[in-house]
């Protein structure tokens, strides 16, 4: 078995006298859909934005193809895409000129930003769209526009931020199966606050509460939901 390509070791983020993530452990493998899943407040934001490298973990590791994401951070960094919730607009700025941009700035060469760009737009079908203003889209073609800024250097982790937030059900349909292309070739880790989102296309899925893990569960196995994650839910978070 090959070794995971993200491994979080204690992960914890403190912010004054509140610990906003504490002892957080999972790993990822390529070929899978990670989920970390909890309400607002709940820590997946913060733990995203250590494991790219934009907040230093006040304790433990993170570590991406091998790469320490702070040590290491350039390297890391060049080995995964970020989709963010909610994408900057760059409002002026056409589809193919942001998106030049951005695989500028994540280190494509001139030589390959052609044939990048022809590849993302391929993936995510935007080629009717690079002419247009980033103001003129839609929600659902921003969040495509999100996801192929996140390929554009061809990483072998994806992280999305609450992929199909705000999309109308046609939109989050077409995302999920994107989603599961994209999984056969690369670690994909999603967060979301809705269980059923989840459910449907992560393999496994992190419960998170207050900053800690409660558990990991299996969702898929070969393809097939095996797990039923609002009983987990329910079972792990029961105080009575």
């Amino acid at each position: 078995m090959s070794s995971p390509l993200v491994v979080s070791s204690g992960l914890s983020k403190q912010f004054g006298q509140r610990l906003v993530v504490d002892n957080v452990s999972f790993t990822i493998s390529r070929g899978e859909v990670f989920g970390l899943l909890g309400p607002n407040g709940s820590g997946k934001s913060t733990i995203l934005r250590m494991l790219v490298g934009c907040l230093r973990p006040s304790c433990g590791t993170a570590m991406v193809a091998g790469f320490d994401v702070i040590s290491d951070g350039c390297t890391a960094r060049a080995r995964l895409g970020y989709a963010p919730e909610d994408l900057p607009i760059y409002a002026s700025m056409r589809v193919e000129e942001f998106l030049s941009m951005m695989a500028l700035l994540k280190g494509v060469s001139a030589k390959r930003l052609d044939c990048a760009l022809e590849k993302v737009s391929t993936v995510l079908d935007l080629s009717d769209i690079l002419r247009r203003r980033m103001a003129q889209l839609s929600r659902g073609f921003r969040q495509r526009v999100n996801i192929a800024q996140a390929l554009l250097n061809d990483p072998p982790l994806l992280i999305f931020d609450e992929p199909t937030n705000g999309l109308d059900p046609r939109q989050i349909i077409d995302c999920r199966k994107l989603i599961l292309k994209l999984a056969r070739n690369h670690a994909v880790l999603i967060t979301s606050h809705i269980l059923s989102e989840v459910e449907k296309i992560a393999d496994r899925a992190a419960f998170l509460s207050d900053g800690r893990l409660l558990g990991i569960e299996t969702v898929r196995k070969n393809g097939v939901v095996i797990g039923d994650l609002e009983s987990r839910f329910l079972e792990l978070t029961d105080t009575t």
